[in-house]
């Protein structure tokens, strides 16, 4: 899968071979200018000291000569971070950031990423100093940026980041690719009465090493060549009327169906498989084929994604003057390199990572406690970001732009800034305390429970709920009627109109429910549909669906949908359909017409989802007492 930049933008590209330029945008502080930029500056003398700060109109400290004035409409040095790559443990081995082992011995991964790690690494992990500009832009554009900012916020695996200012020349940084590479997808959501419809966001974190910069954050540098993994996956689920948004974490070992897929650059086909986990979705063509999966898994459309490496969180964390989080005792996950002491603590640069890397030192030691750390991160991210002033400083906001713009892949629907900064402004209005975030309930996997998990059927009942644009947190703030299917145009009779019934209850992991299709045939019987027939032929859907194979057969179809109460969204054109046909899916396994939402499901997925609002400040990670100090 090819991830390179867009071409585009007025700059001559970023030559990491430059002959006299220092090649490492973490190295000394020197930073790598755009050409033309400023003057080269003397081979000697750092650009921007670490300590005391970049003054432009004064002598700088530490003896250093003056430099010239920055000038805000140039363009200008972003890669000068100021970061530290650490020194050498008394081990001899150089510490880079936080040097991880994420072992594939529990079969969740294909590979194992092995690195070193000595003791020299900074702790703080920026020390340098920033330029500001003085441009200045209107309030109300800066809360849109801010907005940009807190929803590419909970894309986190060493993950985050987004455009943060609209500039043009920063198009050229953003990466592309196809939304879905699979061979089907999912019906797009309907729109509400108000002519809004729910937006649905699939969020990634690479564990890609194809960088200098990813390696010496993710450490393994054997595995440059490697195709990533997606070890961090969140769909971000915002309702049509932008009153709350819900975040599913799905975890990394989770056994799942994936869709044939083709890659687009190369014309590679890869077969569908139903023994792999969701993370290596993402090797088979690219992020497109995690999307298919996850339509596949979910029968939710999908309408972007948004894909972030390693080098986004250090840049994103700083830009926010830290994230504040909390531990309740000493944890030291020697995988991941994360040292903290009990209480509570604003982390940033290495240390964010480190702390969204962590799987040993929290809970259970397993992936999912991992989950619940992200979670905390970005929901004290949120509030940062939405309290931040920080974020006011058009200087502040043009670095990150630049930073976090050359770490992000996106669908090629959303990529450019002033997409995203539309995108910003359109969620700008989602209270805090209406953000949920969730962790997808599992089961241990009948065919290997030691490794991997399965959703359960709770995870089926919060699909429902998204495909259904239901809020998770209870709070709706009116009931709602059902949103029934009613026919727009005159139906046949009911005794003309034929059905095909089919079972589709069943998945990869759990059986279907016996008898589901004579059941529900039984009953359009009784309410007329004489021709209504059962179809033995298996097949598995998350979420119940009626479709139809030409326009004059969609006044029958939301006939039949009304019929067994099933919501207009239910009902869906195919091509490939032969007749009417519904398959009665995993969210209708009892009953002979389809269940309303109850305030008991609600009730089940948020205790199995280990919930945790956005709002709440006083959550605090367990420490796994096996990684204490």
């Amino acid at each position: 899968m090819r991830h390179g930049s867009i071409p585009g933008g007025r700059n001559a590209p970023y030559d990491p071979h430059e002959p006299g330029w220092d090649d490492s945008p973490y190295g000394n502080g020197h930073g790598q200018p755009y050409i033309p930029q400023q003057p080269t500056p003397h081979p000697t003398v750092p650009q921007q000291p670490q300590r005391g700060g970049y003054r432009p109109e004064e002598p700088q400290r530490g003896g250093y000569p003056p430099q010239e004035p920055y000038a805000p409409y140039q363009p200008a040095d972003y890669d000068a971070t100021g970061y530290d790559t650490g020194g050498y443990g008394d081990d001899g081995h150089r510490a880079d950031y936080g040097a991880y082992e994420d072992d594939g011995g529990d079969g969740a991964s294909t590979g194992t990423l092995t690195a070193t790690q000595g003791d020299g690494a900074d702790d703080d992990g920026h020390d340098g100093s920033g330029r500001r500009g003085n441009r200045r832009r209107k309030k109300g554009k800066r809360r849109a940026l801010r907005w940009v900012a807190i929803v590419t916020s909970v894309a986190i695996l060493g993950s985050a980041g987004a455009a943060y200012a609209y500039y043009q020349h920063l198009n050229a940084n953003i990466k592309k690719d196809a939304l879905n590479l699979g061979d089907s997808q999912a019906a797009k959501s309907k729109a509400n009465a108000a002519g809004q419809t729910p937006l649905n966001i699939l969020l990634l974190g690479s564990d890609s090493r194809a960088s200098k910069a990813n390696q010496k954050l993710g450490g393994a540098k054997a595995d440059a060549d490697r195709k990533p993994l997606a070890d961090v996956q969140m769909l971000l689920h915002v309702s049509a009327d932008r009153s709350n948004m819900t975040v599913v974490s799905i975890p990394r070992d989770t056994r799942v169906t994936i869709p044939k897929c083709t890659d687009p650059d190369d014309g590679q086909v890869y077969p569908e498989t139903t023994s792999e986990t969701i993370n290596t979705s993402l090797q088979h063509g690219g992020p497109g084929c995690t999307v298919a999966t996850w339509e596949k898994l979910t029968d939710i459309s999908i309408d972007h994604f948004m894909m972030i490496d390693f080098a986004g969180v250090v840049s994103m964390a700083d830009a926010v003057g830290g994230v504040p989080v909390c531990v309740k005792g000493n944890v030291w996950d020697k995988k991941s390199g994360l040292k903290l002491t009990k209480g509570d603590h604003v982390i940033k640069g290495k240390q964010a990572l480190q702390w969204l890397r962590t799987r040993h030192g929290f809970e259970d030691g397993s992936d999912i406690g991992r989950t619940h750390a992200q979670h905390m991160y970005m929901n004290a991210m949120v509030r940062q970001l939405k309290s931040s002033a920080k974020l006011n400083d058009p200087g502040k906001l043009t670095g990150l732009a630049e930073a976090a713009t050359k770490a992000l892949t996106v669908d090629t629907g959303l990529g450019t800034v002033k997409k995203l900064y539309d995108l910003g402004n359109d969620l700008k209005g989602v209270p805090t305390d209406r953000i949920t975030m969730t962790t997808m309930p599992w089961g241990a996997d009948p065919q290997n429970p030691t490794a991997h998990v399965v959703p359960t059927s709770a995870a089926t009942k919060l699909f429902t709920l998204l495909r259904n644009d239901q809020a998770v947190d209870g709070k709706a703030a009116k009931k709602k009627k059902a949103a029934t299917a009613t026919a727009t145009a005159k139906a046949s009779p009911k005794g003309e109109i034929a059905v095909t019934v089919q079972n589709g209850t069943g998945s990869t992991s759990v059986p279907a429910t016996p008898g589901r299709a004579g059941t529900v045939t039984e009953k359009l019987k009784t309410l007329g549909f004489t021709q209504a027939e059962s179809d033995s032929t298996p097949q598995s859907q998350s979420g119940s669906t009626i479709t139809y194979a030409s326009d004059d057969e969609q006044a029958d179809a939301l006939a039949v949908a009304k019929a067994l109460k099933l919501p207009t969204g239910a009902v869906k054109k195919s091509s490939s359909a032969e007749g009417i046909t519904l398959v009665i899916g995993a969210d209708w396994t009892a009953g002979s017409t389809y269940p309303a939402a109850s305030s008991s499901d609600t009730k089940e997925v948020l205790d199995s989802a280990s919930a945790l609002n956005a709002s709440d400040d006083s959550a605090c990670m367990k420490v796994n007492p096996y990684n204490s100090w």
